[in-house]
């Protein structure tokens, strides 16, 4: 099960800036970063990376979190960059549902309709006006092999924002808990200790 997943992987653990940060290695090369706010429990970010094809590291794909700024890969983006009027698909969950926020997208609520595709496994936006459509999985419910529920799905607009809003299921609710207590245990480094520092 992906809880043993996580159990089996390599992990070291970083407190720096209100902020516990969670680095996983899992046995197939796979890591995974985490940040979560220490008072809440809340996740802040989840980032994977894995090998490329020459066995080199690849770059990190954001599943949770703010998406990672082109301006920090200003060498490959100098030349044609997005623009910033175009929607920003994120994730950002609270520790009761996982929700996704899409900002730049200026039409009024009832332009929109969010559904789930049971065969596919995955949410699909829409707009009436044909302006905008996305479909997108959710990650933690394949992981735990749970299907969507439609019911648990809602969504509200306010300031050219679209906020999805997804319940979390009680068998996620129970194994971020159990999860939250064993990160815990782990004994994390605080950010002012360097690493040559001796004891």
């Amino acid at each position: 099960s992906w809880l043993e997943r996580l159990r089996a992987a390599g992990k070291t653990a970083l407190v720096q800036d209100g902020k516990r940060k969670i680095h996983y290695l899992f046995e197939d090369g796979k890591e995974m970063a985490e940040e979560y706010d220490i008072k809440t429990g809340q996740l802040i970010s989840r980032k994977w990376r894995e090998k490329n094809t020459l066995g080199g590291t690849g770059k990190w794909q954001v599943e949770v979190g703010e998406p990672t700024s082109p301006l920090l890969g200003a060498l490959e983006s100098e030349l044609i960059t997005e623009s910033s009027s175009n929607p920003i698909f994120m994730r950002k969950d609270t520790l009761s549902s996982f929700q996704w926020r899409i900002r730049n997208l200026p039409y009024p609520k009832e332009v929109y309709s969010v559904s789930v595709e049971e065969e596919q496994r995955c949410c699909v936006i829409r707009t009436t006006n044909k302006k905008y459509y996305k479909k997108f999985s959710i990650p933690d419910l394949d992981r735990y092999h749970l299907p969507l529920d439609a019911a648990a799905l809602s969504f509200t607009h306010a300031n050219n924002t679209l906020i999805i809003t997804y319940q979390k299921p009680k068998e996620i609710l129970a194994a971020e808990e159990q999860l939250q207590k064993e990160l815990k245990k782990i004994k994390a480094a605080n950010s002012g200790d360097g690493d040559c520092k001796t004891q």
